[in-house]
């Protein structure tokens, strides 16, 4: 537990059921569910409603968190915007391998920009639901979570002084660098992390998207993906070291690497175009156990991080969204515990097959260019496989979509 600071006596003291740290789609979902069954609650986010509604993040949304996400009324955008996305391409050894994903299972993806949903959940939550988040606080911290009367404080931004939230629940939905996840006591807590040693060089390009699906190129020289965003912009991804400089990646040189790398034979030409974002990214993964201490509970990134190698973590943050908000609802309102009993357990199990698959997808991408030639060829068998055997072939596409019936 964070230690209570020497000015908190003195802090105006509000009272609230239910605070919530982050306003990213885990936060937001939950602080939406919550207002529908009439909780009250509070969003806090250290950054604005600008900021937070226009930050480049995933865009591939599983089926069955869109049904989620429209059940609760949180999806009237979502449905009339997004693109719908059944098939996916493999590019290795000079050809193009199409995989009809949709057509195996009569689900598809969504594709809709995480700025986007977040714009859309902010204006349910705050605008059309009448929900308290407050943007811009200072200097968040938790206090006396091991008790019955748990608080958040922070600094106002306006005022610059100290105010106390005293409530029944938190919910940390404060994403990777925040600070619920440190409130967690050492002893109480246990952190998996793996480090898969690569790099991914993150572009988005003000280009139209080269062909009508995800695009995973293999090859020697590094994985490369081409991910539609809209019509307009498209993302891309390049393997380099990890902890490169993106510096060292011009604009020739970008396109160079994009064009090599998913070159394949009757592959459409990418069309070259600005580049509004170069940064890197690290590939790794973790995973907190449990994800709940005292009257804190994690959700999203906060309790559990994976690379976007299988665009699962936005997915990973609703399913914990709608596990939490609706277990809070229940003990708010009718006094069932059960939901909140299980939620750690219940999170963990789709988020360590989720985990599993990534590093299996992880594998794939990335043993082309391993430098190891019998890891190559193992990777070259496996990608075959998923195109001439139908069980090989089924069991990628449950796990790309996330349908299996139980986790």
């Amino acid at each position: 537990m964070i230690s209570p600071s020497p000015h908190l006596a003195s802090a105006p003291e509000e009272r609230r059921t239910v605070v919530i740290v982050g306003a990213g789609p885990a936060g937001l979902t939950v602080g939406a569910i919550l207002r529908a069954a009439s909780v009250d609650c509070v969003v806090l986010e250290t950054e604005s409603r600008q900021f937070i509604e226009t930050r480049p993040r995933a865009g591939v949304i599983e089926e069955r968190a869109v049904r989620e996400l429209d059940r609760r009324g949180l999806a009237d955008r979502l449905l009339r915007r997004a693109e719908q996305h059944g098939v996916c391409e493999f590019r290795f050894g000079g050809e193009r391998h199409r995989f009809p994903y949709a057509e195996l299972t009569g689900s598809h993806h969504y594709v809709y920009p995480q700025p986007l949903l977040v714009t859309d959940l902010v204006r349910e939550y705050a605008d059309v639901r009448g929900g308290d988040i407050r943007f811009g606080v200072r200097d968040v911290m938790p206090h006396d979570l091991d008790t019955d009367r748990p608080a958040v404080s922070y600094r106002c931004p306006e005022s610059g002084e100290r105010r106390l939230l005293r409530c029944d629940f938190v919910v940390g939905s404060d994403g990777a660098r925040g600070v619920t996840r440190d409130a967690l006591p050492a002893e109480r807590r246990r952190i998996v992390r793996r480090d898969d040693g690569i790099g991914w060089l993150a572009l988005l390009a003000e280009v139209p998207p080269s062909t009508d699906c995800v695009v995973f190129g293999v090859h020697p020289r590094g994985f490369a993906g081409q991910m539609p965003r809209s019509p307009e912009v498209t993302r891309f991804y390049l393997q380099c070291p990890p902890g490169d400089d993106p510096g060292n990646w011009s604009h020739d040189r970008v396109w160079t690497e994009l064009r090599e790398r998913l070159a394949a034979a009757g592959a459409p030409p990418l069309t070259e175009g600005r580049l509004v974002e170069r940064r890197v990214l690290d590939m790794h993964h973790y995973v907190v156990e449990p994800l709940v201490h005292g009257r804190l509970y994690l959700a999203g990134d906060a309790g559990h991080l994976v690379a976007p190698i299988a665009a699962k973590g936005m997915n990973l943050a609703l399913h914990d969204a709608f596990l939490l908000g609706d277990a809070l609802s229940a003990h708010v309102t009718r006094g069932d515990d059960s939901g909140l009993a299980g939620y750690s357990a219940a999170s963990l199990r789709r988020v360590w097959d989720y985990q599993e698959f990534s590093q299996w997808l992880s594998d794939i991408y990335h043993g082309v260019a391993s430098g190891d030639p019998f890891r190559a060829g193992t990777t070259l068998a496996r990608l075959r496989r998923l195109f001439t055997s139908p069980a090989a072939a089924a069991a990628f596409a449950e796990q790309y979509l996330g349908t299996a019936a139980a986790y």
